[in-house]
């Protein structure tokens, strides 16, 4: 394999850190309700922020793939939206240092960019890697916001209970940077947070705050969340308006309460059924109707508005 030096360049005046986090928050992969794009955007808005290593987009990045978006004025290009992916220094509320990778997902050589990242993570001294991303699941809006944590260490995941055994999913790049850390001793920890698949296309920043109160925990950081939560407030009573709408709709969402509180009572008597062994119905099931009613109400809403 070629040098993975090559694909970055890092600053020649790296100050001096101690043992710092690396928050890597890749854009690209599963991303429902935007809620990995939400928190990485309020890291990088509530803290200035240094690049320490820009990676070399155009040995990594697929232009045809992902187009990036050029403004056209009149009779000229006025702008032009690189992407761009870097390792960023930030601080905390605290004034705490840690790292934030940000960009986009590699689209080709993965396992360079992955050798790439460790090289950086063994130069600056990183005590610990931690990723997220967001995934659609059958649960209600109106329960917790559920994570999913893994780690290169069973230490690391002490006080999470897994929701899945063994499930077979598409790689991404954060995944397998968490995989080789592992295979190098390494610690690393990421958190998949748990987004109600009907409003898997809509902003949903209660679980950006989430992932971002779980980065902050393991990490020991100070991030505050308070406008992601002011964010969710708004969203969850928009939510609720259109669930009193329908009586149908709200006995959809009914169901999926039933079915989240015996799945999570099962877990707490350690079994995974409900005690009355009625089948109840599949999360695609429960779902698909009240997906498809928000999916109408929001047409009949542009519809209005034009």
């Amino acid at each position: 394999m070629l040098d993975p030096s090559e694909l970055y360049e890092l600053s020649a005046d790296v100050p001096v850190l101690d043992r710092p986090v690396l928050v890597q928050a890749l854009g690209g992969f599963i991303d429902a309700g935007g809620a990995a794009r939400l928190a990485r955007e309020h890291l990088l808005a509530a803290s200035q922020s240094r690049v320490l290593a820009t990676f070399d987009v155009d040995r990594l990045f697929d232009y045809r793939a992902r187009r990036p978006v050029m403004l056209f004025v009149e009779d000229h290009w006025e702008s032009y939206d690189e992407p761009s992916l870097a390792l960023h220094l930030m601080h905390d509320a605290a004034g705490t240092p840690y790292l934030l990778l940000a960009g986009p997902e590699p689209d080709v050589q993965w396992e360079r960019f992955v050798a790439a990242v460790r090289q950086l993570v063994d130069q600056l001294g990183v005590r610990l890697t931690v990723g997220f991303n967001a995934i659609p699941m059958g649960v209600p809006h109106t329960r917790p916001v559920g994570v999913t944590a893994h780690a290169t260490r069973r230490e690391l995941t002490a006080g999470y209970e897994p929701w899945v055994h063994t499930v077979q999913v598409p790689a991404s790049a954060g995944h397998l940077l968490e995989y080789r850390l592992g295979q190098a001793d390494a610690d690393a920890i990421g958190f998949a947070v748990h987004v109600p698949h009907y409003v898997a296309q809509l902003d949903y920043p209660a679980a950006a705050a989430v992932l971002l109160d779980n980065v902050a925990q393991v990490a020991d950081l100070v991030l505050p969340t308070d406008a992601l939560r002011g964010a969710a407030d708004k969203v969850r009573a928009d939510i609720d308006e259109q669930v009193q709408e329908s009586s149908e709709v709200a006995a959809v969402v009914q169901a999926l309460e039933t079915q989240y509180d015996a799945y999570v009572g099962a877990r707490g008597r350690g079994g995974l059924l409900a005690e009355d062994g009625a089948r109840l119905p599949s999360a695609d099931e429960l779902g698909a109707e009240l997906e498809r009613f928000l999916a109408e109400r929001t047409h009949r809403g542009d519809q209005h508005e034009g």
